[in-house]
């Protein structure tokens, strides 16, 4: 926001903007939208279903109707086409994991002060390896990158590649779209151990368990093994500093074949690190939530790959959800 339109009433607003974000969490953890489903429901049914109590139910609702995610008609409770879509569970379009994934960071978000006068993350990082929390978190990853893979695999050249590596992959989503679109590709999916299972009912599901195998390992602590032709590195960096950026940057050169292509996906700071919004907005969360996480900028990353002997580098014309970015370079 440009700072000649702060006024009293949008500073309050940004400040109590939290009560919005965690109306819809609540919405989306108890699974409203989903309930509601197609059906017109009351608020006492609705309670009445979720076991709870009426009149936080009925809050509950009203505010989500304020907020435009519900409708209510006499007295009656119906989704809209836009929650339909995004909150309903069976929806293709579902986006509520990413959603529980904003909520799992409220309360480390609280202790941002404190982040800020220690530079250490506040949030401590078991809880989030396992259980739910990273089961929000990688089914979050795929609702996203399932809206973004199919364009930037449309957007970006394979062809005549053979071996992609999807380096810190996850799910595999990317990997997925760039062998559907790329029939004589196949990739690898490098990932720690936890995140094998989820990555393999993905691949299998969408037939492509022939062309994507799955290696295990921590990419910061282990070199990376392997000979590929095409690495791509979708949001791995913001989670680390500057020094293991460099060097997960070299490790992946050192596995592609002369020629290959490395695509750095990630949100990106301008070169002043002051805007656009988000990316600045993330590098705090990156505080917050890891040693030494950040955002980088254009320039940041461009004097990385140059640094690990990578050429031809430029920052395609992509700009993605949130100001994510793609710089490319080859070896």
């Amino acid at each position: 926001m440009e700072e000649d339109k702060w006024n009293v009433g949008q500073l309050l607003g940004v400040s109590g903007s939290y009560w919005r974000s965690c109306t819809l969490h609540a919405g989306v953890q108890l699974e409203i939208f989903t309930l509601i489903g197609d059906d017109h429901l009351s608020g006492d049914g609705i309670a009445q279903k979720l076991d709870a109590d009426v009149r936080g139910v009925i809050g509950l609702l009203n505010a989500l109707a304020a907020l435009g995610l519900l409708k209510k008609e006499q007295g009656m409770y119906t989704n809209t086409p836009e929650s339909k879509s995004l909150l309903v569970k069976s929806s293709p379009q579902y986006v509520g994991h990413i959603i529980m994934h904003h909520h799992h960071l409220v309360s480390a978000w609280s202790r941002l002060p404190e982040a800020v006068k220690s530079g250490q993350q506040v949030r401590e990082r078991s809880s989030f390896s396992e259980g739910e929390e990273r089961e929000s978190f990688l089914m979050g990853m795929f609702n996203l990158a399932m809206n973004i893979a199919p364009k930037v695999a449309d957007r970006i050249d394979l062809g005549g590649r053979r071996h992609l590596l999807d380096l810190g992959g996850g799910p595999g989503t990317y990997a997925i779209h760039f062998c559907l679109s790329n029939p004589d590709l196949r990739a690898t999916v490098y990932d720690l151990p936890t995140t094998r299972p989820f990555a393999l009912q993905t691949i299998e599901r969408f037939e492509l368990d022939t062309r994507i195998d799955f290696k295990a390992g921590n990419y910061v602590e282990e070199e990376i093994k392997g000979s590929y032709d095409v690495a791509w590195l979708s949001h791995i960096l913001h989670g680390e500093g500057p020094e293991d950026c460099q060097e997960l940057i070299r490790k992946t050169v050192s596995v592609l074949e002369s020629g290959g292509l490395i695509l750095v996906h990630d949100f990106i700071l301008n070169d002043n690190l002051d805007g656009p919004l988000f990316p600045a907005l993330f590098s705090l969360n990156m505080l917050i939530n890891t040693p030494e996480g950040q955002s980088y900028s254009e320039s940041q990353l461009v004097s990385m790959l140059a640094e690990a002997g990578v050429k031809e580098i430029e920052r395609l014309s992509f700009t993605g959800p949130n100001d994510s970015g793609i710089v490319a370079g080859v070896v």
